[in-house]
């Protein structure tokens, strides 16, 4: 079966058609989860006609197995964790510290790298798209929707090209529920996100602030026109 996107700019252009309600709102904001997620996001603000920023999520990773995610931290300390993944596989506390400070370090790194002095945008009362390429646990969106919430933005939406179904649905209820859910393919089996992808390479960090800075340069442009 070919896959439904061929890479993210175009998973981005899809998702954009489904979020056209929101096109042109002076209100609207456009969140990136690096560092996969602002290819997509950049594509979604840019059909929008809306600021992108990014903001940054980091997996807890299974010690030694470090692509299992156990958990996520956000930029501004919130913790998400995956109770059952560590009582099955009884990950010790002194384990579980010592990858939150590790994470938390390349959280910090990652701020400075792609943000620099540019400071973060201001979502208060704003409505939030907040997009990555996909969903496959949802640990490091559920990380980034509880952190939103502190900021009091008037809407959170979570927007994907593709995500495992019971994912998607798990949004939809709890604390961490976004206020909308937009999940454009929920195959099964899922398996893992890149398989629905043609091109699926790691985005870069010199990508990432290309993109940035593109977003900061169709910004000023839309400005000057208006």
């Amino acid at each position: 079966m070919t896959p439904p996107f061929h890479d993210r700019a175009d998973a981005g252009r899809k998702l954009a058609t489904v979020l056209h309600e929101y096109a042109g709102r002076p209100d609207l904001r456009v969140l990136a989860l690096p560092r996969g997620g602002v290819p997509v996001a950049f594509e979604v603000a840019r059909a929008l006609g809306a600021p992108l920023d990014i903001f940054l999520v980091r997996k807890l990773g299974l010690p030694g197995h470090e692509e299992f995610a156990m958990g996520a931290i956000a930029s501004d300390g919130v913790v998400v964790l995956d109770d059952d993944v560590i009582r099955a596989l009884h990950v010790d506390r002194a384990s579980l510290d010592s990858v939150i400070a590790r994470e938390r370090r390349e959280l910090d790194r990652r701020e400075i790298a792609y943000r620099g002095v540019r400071p973060r945008t201001d979502i208060r009362g704003c409505i939030v798209i907040v997009v990555d390429d996909g969903l496959a646990t949802g640990s490091t969106m559920r990380a980034a929707v509880l952190a939103l919430r502190r900021e009091e933005p008037r809407r959170i939406v979570v927007a994907v090209p593709v995500a495992a179904a019971e994912t998607c649905r798990s949004f939809r209820q709890g604390e961490d529920a976004a206020d909308e859910v937009v999940c454009l393919v929920t195959p099964e089996p899922f398996q893992a996100v890149g398989l629905w992808y043609s091109v699926f390479d790691q985005t870069s960090d010199d990508e990432v602030r290309a993109l940035l800075s593109r977003s900061v340069s169709n910004d000023r442009s839309n400005m000057a026109a208006n």
